[in-house]
């Protein structure tokens, strides 16, 4: 008598799925092995039982759909046609991104990109889980496995643009910051795109006339606004009081 063997295993599926079962677009190799009987042996591998035609050993195939494999195996007296199916099974949908805020924002700040539903993900930067939250500038994709294990094509990129937050600024003061009440003092901050002072102001510099501590943030051409500058503390101090003159005397008077 003659014994055959048959096994199904998948090539270049990932993931790899059970002997006999392969994800849609990957490979399939079938392999047969006689034992037993006697005299050489001959393989013809086919889609329909068939006897022997002509020599062929370890097929590979790459069915669409459900498929089953028949192999003629011919020991110089008796031809035997056993058979193996191979189950196809069908990708996950192509997963799309939801970007939980905007894309593009200043340093400090992030966005959660979500994944359409899948058994499980894989994100272009190692993450598994389906939201990953974001907070550096990246291309960012992912796939899905659905519950056949088969893995889905790359979704679009999402990218992720994060500025860089202007240097903190410094403020110039144009003369002594401690004078007396009715003198006054400019604050000038170092240059950007625009300006917040402490005190509501929003120009470059600032003319001061009142004690107090000044700061100044300062914001770039990308919209990003620094950390508050050092305060210049500004001291005016008051003036004395406007003298009076008493008069030891009649201020009329002979020579």
């Amino acid at each position: 008598a003659v014994t055959i063997t048959i096994s199904g295993g998948a090539l270049n599926s990932t993931p790899t799925a059970t002997p006999g079962t392969i994800c849609s677009g990957a490979n399939v190799q079938l392999h047969a092995i006689a034992s037993g009987g006697s005299g050489s042996y001959t393989y013809t591998w086919t889609s329909t039982p068939v006897g022997f035609t002509s020599s062929i050993a370890d097929p590979f195939a790459n069915p669409a759909v459900n498929t089953t494999y028949h192999v003629a195996v011919f020991d110089g007296f008796t031809t035997i046609n056993p058979q193996v199916t191979v189950t196809v099974n069908a990708l996950p949908a192509t997963p799309t991104i939801t970007a939980g805020g905007p894309i593009t924002f200043c340093a400090g700040g992030n966005v959660t990109l979500t994944s359409s539903a899948g058994a499980s993900y894989l994100w272009s930067n190692g993450a598994t889980t389906q939201s990953i939250n974001v907070s550096t500038t990246g291309s960012y994709k992912v796939q899905v496995t659905n519950a056949s294990g088969c893995l889905s094509a790359a979704s679009a990129a999402t990218i992720v643009s994060v500025n860089a937050l202007p240097v903190t600024p410094t403020i110039t003061a144009g003369g002594p910051t401690t004078f007396c009440n009715g003198s006054s003092i400019t604050l000038t901050s170092s240059a950007e795109a625009s300006y917040l002072w402490s005190n509501g102001a929003s120009t470059q510099s600032i003319n001061i006339t009142a004690s107090g501590s000044y700061t100044v943030k300062v914001t770039n051409a990308s919209g990003c606004q620094s950390a508050a500058s050092v305060a210049t503390v500004v001291t005016a101090n008051a003036l004395p009081a406007t003298p009076t003159i008493t008069a030891g005397g009649p201020t009329t008077f002979c020579a």
